[in-house]
């Protein structure tokens, strides 16, 4: 679903839910690779790109990202404490993704402005998130946490919540979660398979986007 947003303004959580039907989670150890992969993203329909702290160089691709690729929106991922909100919005990080829930990340990511999808697996975690004043919410991991049968059971009691499901989401299992009512997008690292980026196969990624901006949702 494209929601026509001007990517140039202020983001809400469910706008980047909502733009398509995967959010990529990137992991980029090559800065040099940052600038050429988002925009291989983009050329394929995907521009809400999550790149994940997990590396040094994580800062720095979210930097170039922000600063040579206008059509897309980078955000962050794997975003733990409020010392990583502060150094993802200096680098320009239009949203966050974390894979828990604490409050100091929440009101990090409200004194900066930005829109953060936060990691849960319990229902406890999504009544903590909801008294935060927030309803768009990560299912993390996906599968390991009970898949799409936890999220259809998640539908009674928390029909207000949305959810992007990921960890162990794939392009075989995706369509599955994306039929349910209340999620909204997944996300999934398939579109940027490692060998892939080593290779610098740019037209590849380009052909994943394409692919899963068309699950059905």
């Amino acid at each position: 679903m494209d929601v026509n947003l001007d990517v140039s303004g202020k983001l809400t959580a469910l706008q980047v839910m909502q733009d398509s039907p995967v959010i990529p989670v990137i992991v980029l150890t090559d800065i040099n690779q940052a600038v050429l992969l988002a925009r291989a993203l983009v050329a394929g329909g995907i521009r809400m790109l999550e790149v994940t702290l997990r590396t040094p160089q994580a800062l720095a691709c979210i930097e170039a990202i922000a600063r040579d690729v206008p059509d897309a929106v980078v955000g962050a991922g794997t975003v733990r404490s409020a010392l990583d909100v502060h150094a993802c919005a200096m680098a320009g990080a239009r949203f966050l993704v974390s894979p828990g829930y604490t409050h100091a990340v929440a009101q990090a990511g409200r004194d900066a402005g930005l829109p953060l999808l936060p990691g849960v697996t319990t229902g406890s975690e999504i009544m903590m998130a909801q008294e935060d004043g927030l309803s768009q919410l990560k299912f993390f991991p996906a599968m390991q946490a009970g898949g799409a049968a936890m999220l259809k059971a998640w539908g009674g009691p928390f029909g207000d919540v949305r959810f992007c499901p990921t960890g162990g989401v794939t392009a075989a299992n995706a369509a599955e979660f994306l039929a349910l009512p209340n999620v909204e997008c997944v996300g999934g690292s398939w579109l940027t398979p490692p060998d892939v980026l080593a290779r610098g196969n740019w037209a590849q990624v380009t052909a994943l986007a394409f692919q899963a901006c068309r699950l059905p949702r």
